[in-house]
């Protein structure tokens, strides 16, 4: 089990972007939460095994259709232990 923090840059602020995330971490089985932060980026917090985290971290580089996503920054974290995944 791997844990992961993004932080994605662009236009990902008020065009769903983390209703999109939650969509793929579902459909993934990827457990952790997206946020926004006040800098205009949005954080995610990611738990699963590494083939699903890379698939996830596919998805969060192509954003829903409205997004425009510059960056993403992938840094490790130990592991957390959630359960499900949601939007704060």
């Amino acid at each position: 089990m791997a844990t992961f923090r993004y932080r994605i840059t662009g236009r990902v602020q008020g065009v769903g972007y983390r209703y999109f995330t939650l969509q793929a971490a579902q459909a993934l089985g990827v457990a952790g939460f997206a946020r926004n932060l006040s800098d205009g980026s949005v954080e995610v917090v990611a738990e699963g095994d590494a083939e699903t985290l890379a698939a996830f971290e596919a998805k969060l580089k192509e954003g829903p259709s409205f997004s425009s996503v510059s960056d993403v920054e992938r840094s490790s974290l130990e592991p957390r232990g959630d359960s499900g995944f949601h939007i704060r």
